[in-house]
């Protein structure tokens, strides 16, 4: 029986008192909902498969292969054609290329890499870890399934089981039926855990809405600063000499981050927002090789040798693992305090507005130790305190502290004295628990899942004895310390089935997945809630 049929039979028989609403909900599998949130490949297509890689995020997409983000850029605004980004890997730069695609094809790279969690929030379809295609970057040429394929043809990928197919293949639009719909809503009136989203844009915000999101679990600042005339101001403050000159750029970054909180809290009033402070090291945000430092270079009116130079200095050979998260902000507490104000003003704005309440939740990533929070969190409540006298207002608000590291889980009492919340960065937390790289992992977990060494991807679903142990440890010490200290998960977990069901079994208050998630969620609580009961 198909999705839908299966579907509609369920509603038709609790409507009709066959079985129960919880039955029903537990007849349907949450995964089988991708169907009617995105376009599939239509199953009477003739189709031409080139090869197959991990089915990173669902749906179906056609369109001309482009290799450069910028280039996407271009033809999206001139000539409005459809497109396949495809690339060796993503970086942040290639946000606005990405929006501007309607797929994601990448060489390298697994479950959780930056292709993949950035596709899954804009829900657009995208392949990761095709191992056996070849890109050329210098020609502009994709080798795959034995072909050469140049800029321009066409292709099209399914992210919903990992295909890759030559030429436009016939595809099915998505439909939210009125069963879909009373579905959603006997999910919501079981379910114990909120469902949030990760989003950091107005456009993913109001897909999150529309899908029953319930606030924001996870706003990356980063992605904000990648803005061309943003990115410039960036580098800028990067290549400033010291502390007072970072200030002096960081207060032109101030208004554009005050306005872009502003959004989100008025599209999300009284909705909570958990919002990470900067995460990824600086050089993320410098030019990449010869011809970019040139460019500019010149575009930013510097010599070319200094550039090079802060990007050689900056350059480190483990950056997931070297000078980020909440050890950039204690190098550099000028960034958070920025940030913190942006949040703060936003926030008195904001409720202004819109007349609801408006309680900010400061997330501060890649926490291992007390003393980093303390530190951190001193610096914060110092902003508050500026920005409520300023503006002769009350702001509450919330700091936390992500745990994505085994000695954040393990130490957990000690940093819930200064965290109001914990959320769990299960993408990292699995990386460090393991000792995976979440970028290359796909070259050995299929073997290791085809040879029984490992049941599944774990950074697919939860690995339930390592990283849910440290997940279990960390709620329960955190408790202990601050008993009504908030937990939830931002990680790409959070939109997987097994891994709710997990999360609802400790406690969690909440999951928070990418907005296209968001109803696979919401029946997945249910079930969890529904079953745990059952215990």
């Amino acid at each position: 029986m198909g999705s839908s049929a299966n579907l509609k039979t369920n509603v038709d028989m609790a409507n009709e008192g066959i079985h129960t609403k919880g039955e029903a909900l537990l007849n349907i599998d949450p995964d089988s909902l991708v169907r009617f949130l995105h376009p599939t490949i239509d199953p009477k297509a003739k189709v031409d498969v080139l090869a197959t890689g991990l089915a990173a995020s669902p749906g179906a997409a056609s369109g001309q292969i482009v290799f450069s983000s910028k280039e996407a850029e271009t033809i999206y605004n001139t000539e409005g054609l459809p497109l396949i980004l495809v690339r060796e890997e993503t970086i942040p730069e290639d946000v606005h290329g990405m929006g501007a695609a309607n797929g994601i094809l990448t060489v390298r790279g697994g479950m959780s890499s930056h292709a993949a969690v950035i596709a899954r929030g804009m829900g657009k379809p995208c392949v990761c870890g095709v191992s056996s295609a070849i890109v050329d970057m210098e020609n502009n040429t994709l080798k795959i399934g034995g072909r050469l394929l140049k800029s321009g043809e066409i292709i099209t990928i399914d992210g919903t089981n990992g295909q890759i197919f030559a030429g436009e293949v016939a595809k099915r639009q998505p439909k939210l039926s009125g069963d879909f719909a009373t579905l959603m809503q006997w999910a919501d009136e079981i379910r114990r855990m909120r469902v949030r989203c990760n989003a950091e844009t107005p456009n993913d915000c109001k897909a999150a809405l529309e899908f029953g999101a319930e606030g924001i679990g996870l706003c990356r600042t980063e992605h904000m600063f990648f803005d061309e005339q943003r990115i410039m101001v960036m580098r800028e403050m990067i290549l400033s000499n010291d502390e007072e000159k970072r200030r002096e750029v960081l207060e032109r970054l101030l208004p554009m981050q005050r306005s872009d909180f502003e959004q989100l809290f008025e599209l999300m009033p009284g909705l909570p927002v958990t919002i990470r402070l900067l995460d990824p090291p600086l050089h993320e945000f410098l030019p990449k090789g010869d011809e970019e430092i040139i460019r500019i270079s010149e575009a930013m009116g510097i010599e070319e040798e200094r550039l090079r130079t802060r990007v050689n200095t900056l350059n480190e050979a483990n950056p997931m693992l070297g000078h980020r998260g909440c050890r950039l902000a204690i190098s550099h507490p000028e960034i958070t305090e920025m940030q913190a104000r942006a949040i703060f003003e936003a926030a008195v704005a904001s409720a202004k507005k819109t007349g609801k309440p408006v309680v900010p939740e400061i997330m501060v990533p890649l926490v291992s130790m007390r003393e980093e929070l303390e530190y951190i969190k001193q610096r914060i409540d110092w902003v508050a305190q500026d920005v409520m006298r300023e503006s002769s207002s009350t702001i509450d608000y919330l700091v936390g502290s992500m745990i994505e590291l085994p000695r954040a889980a393990i130490r957990a009492r000690n940093i819930a004295e200064f965290s109001e919340f914990f959320s769990f960065g299960t993408n990292d937390l699995t990386q460090t628990t393991f000792g995976f790289s979440r970028d290359d992992a796909a070259s050995f977990l299929p073997t290791y899942q085809k040879k029984n060494i490992l049941p599944h991807d774990p950074f697919a679903s939860i690995d339930f004895l390592g990283v849910g142990e440290l997940i279990e440890m960390a709620s329960q010490r955190g408790r202990e310390t601050r008993p009504d200290i908030k937990l939830g998960i931002c990680g790409e977990h959070g939109g997987d089935p097994a891994s709710i069901e997990f999360c609802d079994a400790q406690g969690l208050e909440y999951v928070s997945c990418s907005p296209y998630r968001v109803p696979i969620a919401r029946l997945s609580a249910a079930q969890a809630t529904l079953r745990n009961k059952m215990l």
